[in-house]
Parts: C-alpha cells; sequence; structure tokens
C-alpha cells in the first residue's frame, strides 16, 4: 500500500510489479521504487515523489519539479563528510554472481552461494558492505553470468541502497565489453551474451565514423538492458608506440581519424532520440561515456604501461603534446550530437616529460577547462516499463547530462 501524506487532485497511477512499483504520472516523471526498502512516497499538488532519506518532508532534492543544479546542491548540502568520500570511491572489479575463491570472491550470508541457497543475481556480503558501510556508490562491472542475471543484480543492487541514507543510486559502470574474448583486467567483461564487434583499432580500420557511432547505439542498448549506466571508453589515446600493450584498444595513430572516431562513439553511446530523449540528447537510451585517458596515454616510455610503477612517464621527443589532445579537445569535448560533450573523463597515470614552455602552457589552460567531471544523482526518471530508478548525473553543466547512474530492470 502507498502512503500518502497529502494529495491533491490525484495525477497519478501505480503500475506493479514483482519486486518494484512504477508510478505513472500526467504532465510528471515516471518513478520507480521498490516497496520493501523504506521508502515512502510523498504527495503534493496531486504529484508523486519519493522520501528517499525518510524524513516524511519533501526536500528540494526529491523534488523533481526543480532543476538538476538545484537538487545536486540542496544533496551535497545534506551529505556527511564518510557520505561524499564514498562517492568518490570506486569499487574494485564486480563479478555476478562472484567466485568462492580468487580475485573477485566473496560469501553470500557467511557461506559460499551454492550453500546460502540464494539466486546467482544476489548482492554479495563484500558488496552490501561498502554499499553501506563505506556509502561508495560507482560499482565497476566485469564477468557477467547472463544478461538476465545482471539485469536482476541491478534491480537489487537499487533496492538496497534506496533505503540508505539520501537513497543514492548505485551508478554501475564497464570497461568496453563488445570484443571477442576478455584476456586482461580492463577487458574483463568481454566474449559475453553481447553483441560481439572488433577492437578500436580494428574499427578504425573500417575508416567509418558512421559505422562506429551505430556501433555505439547498438551498444548503449545493450549497456542499458544489463544496468549499465557509464562506459569506460573510448580510449582515444594516440597510438604513437608500438610497442604499448594497450595499442591494439586505441584508434589507431592518425589523430583526424581518431577525432572523428571519438565523437563518433560517444555519440553514438550518449545520444537518445525521439521518445527516448529527455532532453538535450540525454534520456532513456544515454549511457555516459567517459573518454580516456587525459591528456593521451599512447606516447609511453619504451612502451611501459602506466598501470604499473615502471611505466609512469610519457615521453615527447618530436615536440607533439598538442597532436596527442586533439582527440579530446577537438572530438570528445566538441560532439557533433546535442550531448555537445564527453560526460566524464578519465586521467592517466603518468607524468608527461620533455614538454616545451609552449606545450607547458597549453596543458595548463585544457585542463583548467577539462578537468574530470562528477557525477551525482536524479533518481526520478524511467526509461520504460522494463527499468525504473533511471538516473540523472548531475554537475555545473548537467541538464545536459540525464543518463542513467542507477536503474532497475526486470
Amino acid at each position: 500500500m502507498l502512503p500518502i501524506l497529502c494529495a491533491c487532485g490525484r495525477k497519478w497511477t501505480v503500475e506493479p510489479h514483482d519486486t518494484y512499483c512504477l508510478i505513472r504520472q500526467d504532465g510528471g516523471q515516471t518513478l520507480g521504487y521498490f516497496p520493501g526498502s523504506g521508502v515512502r512516497i510523498l504527495y503534493s499538488d496531486g504529484y508523486a515523489f519519493k522520501d528517499l532519506n525518510r524524513n516524511g518532508i519533501l526536500d528540494c532534492y526529491e523534488d523533481w519539479r526543480y532543476t538538476p543544479e538545484e537538487r545536486a546542491e540542496d544533496l551535497a548540502k545534506r551529505l556527511s563528510v564518510e557520505e561524499i568520500a564514498g562517492l568518490m570511491l570506486y569499487s574494485s572489479h564486480q563479478a555476478v554472481p562472484t567466485d568462492s575463491v580468487g580475485y573477485w570472491s566473496s560469501t553470500y550470508n557467511g557461506t559460499s552461494l551454492r550453500e546460502s541457497g540464494l539466486p546467482h543475481s544476489a548482492v554479495s556480503d563484500k558488496q552490501r558492505k561498502f554499499l553501506r558501510d563505506d556509502n561508495l556508490r560507482a560499482v565497476l562491472v566485469v564477468r557477467v553470468e547472463s544478461p538476465r542475471i545482471a539485469a536482476e543484480w541491478n534491480n537489487n543492487m537499487q533496492a538496497f541502497v534506496e533505503g540508505l541514507g539520501q537513497g543514492i543510486p548505485v551508478n554501475i559502470s564497464s570497461d568496453p565489453r563488445n570484443e571477442t574474448r576478455a584476456w586482461a583486467e580492463y577487458n574483463a567483461g568481454s566474449g559475453g551474451k553481447i553483441s560481439l564487434w572488433p577492437s578500436p583499432l580494428g574499427l578504425a580500420a573500417t575508416f567509418d565514423p558512421e559505422l562506429v557511432e551505430k556501433f555505439g547505439r547498438i551498444a548503449s542498448a545493450e549497456y542499458r538492458a544489463l544496468g549499465i549506466a557509464t562506459a569506460l571508453s573510448p580510449q582515444i589515446d594516440l597510438a604513437t608506440e608500438p610497442r604499448w600493450n594497450r595499442f591494439y584498444g586505441t584508434f589507431g595513430e592518425d589523430p583526424d581519424l581518431d577525432t572523428d572516431m571519438a565523437r563518433a562513439y560517444i555519440d553514438g553511446f550518449q545520444t537518445s532520440v525521439g521518445a527516448a530523449e529527455i532532453a538535450d540528447g540525454w534520456g532513456y537510451e544515454s549511457v555516459n561515456a567517459m573518454v580516456k585517458h587525459w591528456p593521451g596515454g599512447g606516447p609511453e616510455e619504451g612502451g611501459r604501461d602506466a598501470h604499473f610503477s615502471f611505466g609512469k612517464y610519457t615521453v615527447y621527443p618530436g615536440g607533439n603534446f598538442e597532436q596527442h589532445i586533439r582527440p579530446f579537445v577537438e572530438g570528445a569535448f566538441r560532439l557533433n550530437g546535442k550531448t555537445r560533450k564527453a560526460a566524464a573523463v578519465m586521467p592517466y597515470y603518468t607524468f608527461p616529460t620533455g614538454w616545451t614552455p609552449r606545450e607547458k602552457r597549453s596543458a595548463t589552460v585544457l585542463a583548467n577547462i577539462s578537468s574530470p567531471i562528477c557525477c551525482g544523482t536524479d533518481t526520478d526518471t524511467t526509461a520504460s516499463s522494463a527499468r525504473i530508478g533511471a538516473s540523472r548525473t548531475t554537475i555545473p553543466a548537467s541538464r545536459r547530462l540525464t543518463a542513467n547512474a542507477g536503474e532497475w530492470r526486470h
């Protein structure tokens, strides 16, 4: 039963599902919620709102009639230092379900998944701990048993956090998943039940940005079906060092081609059209693209990767630093589509060396205008009857960011 705190000219209807409910509103946001989470529904002027912090008051950040900026500012004021710290963290790699032993292992109610009797989509003990005790909300998913298990696990994660703190949903993200096999930590989700495509270097070999944009549209639909809100891609480093082991994940060494492919890839992932669009190109079919690795990880000294201490330097013996940032500033940050720029930026772990004074000045200016974007949440929009709790990332320019930070699906 829905608790009614105040009502006036009801403008909503309830649509129950197996584990969640949708509230559809005439002229208002569609809300999704989990009845067992403890979240109550408030009513004002005939519309429904989620009481995410369960205080019985319709607070600004819970009121979808306010702008994303206003809601984000109100939510930020309510967060404790511990909650803020948690939102700055990322989980370790999460397999669904987790293994009993090894790097991705965890327990379920203190025992193995098989012995617990829980479904394979259950939230593990380790996941409950970092969501509840560490206030973490950015979760990196790798291998999944099946698309259905992934979607159900996502629902269970969102149901769990809806009843915690301020009701901030989980933002599930993934490294590239559409390659034919997984062979490294940074593509550990590849090769599953999903459409299979060439690596980015193979896509670049087509010299066809329209094909890459089509791939982005297809892959983003698959990500959304899995509950994934953020793509940790594309990797648009210029591949100028053939000894680098991540060479294959780039769009090659040509800055013009790399720029065109970066723009097409991100437009495909981020842009929603027609009835799926909410505003400014963002909507129910959008996936945040986190472009990487700023300011370009291609010129690794000796081909040694920056994920390791022995690969900490990028070098520019030809004085071509500005060529390496072109795919970012002319491509990822200057899209053809209505979302205008990549939703987020992943920096690399390198120390650029050998710059000229002019390049240093350019890097300083560009760092100030394109720093990594922080994400907040808007938990009130939904994509369809198959998903609820779709969230909008909210940043100073948040009107352009409406892809999910967390959503429920059946």
